[in-house]
């Protein structure tokens, strides 16, 4: 497999992995089955022109689109086998790690490496036990007849996803802890974010090392660094086509924050100027 961390603004960063030996059908266990047979079916029912699962879908569809990048990231890392536990005590078969270096120094990138792949495992494992618990609570839901148990199987999805995203996150500190690393800047990437004109800011310019390695709070200028318009020429420069809605999701989900962060830092200005002008008065 081959690890790409792509920077979406001055301060968050979307890791993704490309499998690169992708098993067949048959080598599939039950779960990755169960999974392709699950998104064969929401196909099916996208295709539909109306009728109650069209409706599903668009919901579904929405709510799919607000799960975190982060999260949709972390579950494009296959979970740790037997066989890769193996390769990693002797050494064998270090992941390649791609990346801009004009955006993340070389020196940053197992830092940044293991913070978006370790920071959100609490998060992920108090989540799944949440979803396991509604399981239960949900399933009377299935007494109604037509409809399926929309409830229990959004569970269900939940429960998984986030233990996708949690196996991914142990991988991803197995292959640091085993240092199976190997950092490798792309001269494509870097290609691909100067030809958009991407805009970084001046600090980030001048200390590089300030992107993606601190927390998004401490900085209150956090400026995008991939638009929308940029991303497809990523995802058809790496040959990675599933990475386009990826990125799309990205670049969504971090504008829409930096929006509405823009407009908490309006409105506690109005505030605070509302306040002194009526001390003053």
């Amino acid at each position: 497999m081959r690890l790409f961390l792509l920077p979406i603004s001055t301060r968050r960063t979307l890791i993704y992995c490309q499998r690169l030996n992708v098993t067949t059908t048959e080598q599939q266990g039950w779960l990755d089955k169960g999974t392709h047979k699950a998104a064969a079916l929401w196909a099916r029912w996208e295709q539909k022109d109306s009728g109650w699962q069209k409706k599903v879908v668009n919901y579904g569809n929405e709510a799919l689109k607000r799960i975190p990048y982060e999260e949709w990231g972390l579950k494009s890392i296959p979970p740790l086998s037997a066989r890769r536990k193996a390769e990693g005590r002797s050494g064998k078969d270090a992941v390649e790690v791609s990346f801009p270096a004009t955006l993340i120094p070389p020196e940053t990138v197992t830092e940044v490496l293991r913070k978006l792949g370790t920071e959100r495992q609490t998060l992920h494992k108090t989540r799944m036990v949440y979803s396991f618990i509604g399981m239960p609570i949900s399933a009377p839901f299935a007494l109604i007849p037509v409809v399926p148990n929309i409830p229990f199987f959004y569970l269900v999805y939940r429960a998984w996803s986030h233990w996708r995203a949690l196996s991914g996150s142990k991988h991803i500190e197995f292959l640091l802890d085993k240092n199976l690393i190997r950092v490798t800047p792309s001269k494509i990437l870097d290609d691909l974010y100067a030809q958009g004109n991407l805009p970084c800011d001046a600090a980030c310019e001048k200390s590089p090392e300030k992107l993606s390695t601190k927390t998004n709070d401490e900085d209150v200028d956090e400026k995008m660094v991939l638009q929308k318009s940029n991303r497809h020429n990523i995802a058809e420069a790496l040959e990675i086509p599933e990475l386009d809605i990826e990125l799309d999701r990205a670049v969504w989900q971090v504008e829409k924050a930096l929006m509405e962060k823009q407009e908490r830092v309006k409105e506690e200005d109005l505030k605070a100027a509302t306040s002194k002008q009526r001390k003053r008065d």
